[in-house]
């Protein structure tokens, strides 16, 4: 038995003549009357009783008929499920995400896509870039925000934009009476930092940048979570240099300032070469759609291993 059985069964059972159910399934009449003794010895019971002048389903037939309805409807929705699938329009998608685009490009996409994509479950990860590299090699997410650059020969990564820093002080410090400060100005400041293993190319870039205008910069503590290091800010263990998005950020404590001639940090969209779901692809159009209205740097591909 399959569905075909059980399509021509409910036509003839609904129109209880073989000639009309025929017609309505735009085939002969013999090849139905056949299908329907198929099934009837498939199933070992009579579901019709014929005569010449007219059809009438039995007891079995009249019961058959309503779990032949909610079979066929269950496989209709199963293969609607899956059309959907196909197209990207349902589904769960693993997003990593760090602290600069939480606040910045993310936040857009995520409202756009879901309003286009109700149907899609998102499971967001705040990660920091080391971190969200090993989750993309490891298949634990399918798609991250890394902060640039990167290089991983099993991941496609894109540049989608650019940030520029600010220094976070506590709103007692000096410095933080000034509408903007530079990198000079905080030849003497003790700094607050997200662990290094967690952000190697992002310290990298401000410690460059601190070297650059002639100092290395004093590290005093370092967290692994940027809540951690905001709080640290906040109660006067010293200062950080951090991506713009976070001046949303509600920190009563906290004093942001912009940095003159300061540096800007490269925001990644990255996932596996080998990716081929719909729900991904349609991710990614909305990223790039996002990216292109916020006037960030122009789309390229960033260099791989």
């Amino acid at each position: 038995m399959d569905l075909r059985h059980l399509r021509y069964f409910v036509a003839v059972a609904e129109e209880l003549h073989f000639g009309r159910a025929a017609e309505k399934l735009h085939i002969s009449q013999p090849p139905l009357s056949h299908q329907i003794q198929d099934l009837e010895r498939d199933l070992g019971v009579e579901l019709f009783h014929r005569t010449r002048h007219f059809v009438v389903l039995t007891e079995a037939g009249l019961l058959f008929l309503d779990e032949a309805r909610h079979v066929l409807a269950d496989a209709e929705h199963a293969i609607g499920i899956a059309q959907k699938a196909a197209r990207g329009e349902i589904g769960r998608l693993s997003v990593g995400f760090g602290p600069a685009p939480e606040n910045g490009i993310l936040r857009g996409v995520l409202s756009m896509f879901l309003s286009r994509h109700p149907g899609v479950s998102l499971d967001l990860r705040n990660l920091y870039t080391t971190e969200q590299i090993e989750a993309l090699a490891n298949r634990q997410i399918q798609v991250g925000f890394p902060l640039l650059p990167i290089s991983h020969r099993d991941l496609v990564v894109e540049s989608i934009g650019s940030e520029r820093l600010v220094v976070a002080f506590p709103v007692e410090h000096p410095l933080a009476s000034r509408d903007c400060v530079s990198l000079g100005d905080l030849r003497n400041e003790p700094f607050v930092r997200v662990s290094r293993e967690l952000g190697t190319a992002y310290c990298d870039l401000v410690t460059g940048a601190c070297e650059d205008s002639g100092f290395k910069p004093h590290v005093a503590h370092e967290a692994r979570h940027m809540i951690t290091v905001l709080g640290f800010v906040e109660a006067g263990l010293g200062i950080s240099i951090l991506p713009g998005s976070l001046r949303n950020v509600r920190a009563e404590g906290i004093a942001f300032r912009p940095l003159h001639h300061g540096p800007s940090v490269d925001i990644g969209l990255a996932y596996r070469r080998d990716e081929s779901s719909k729900t991904l692809f349609s991710f990614l159009e909305v990223v790039r759609e996002i990216a292109r209205q916020r006037r960030l740097r122009p789309i390229r591909k960033a260099a791989s291993a």
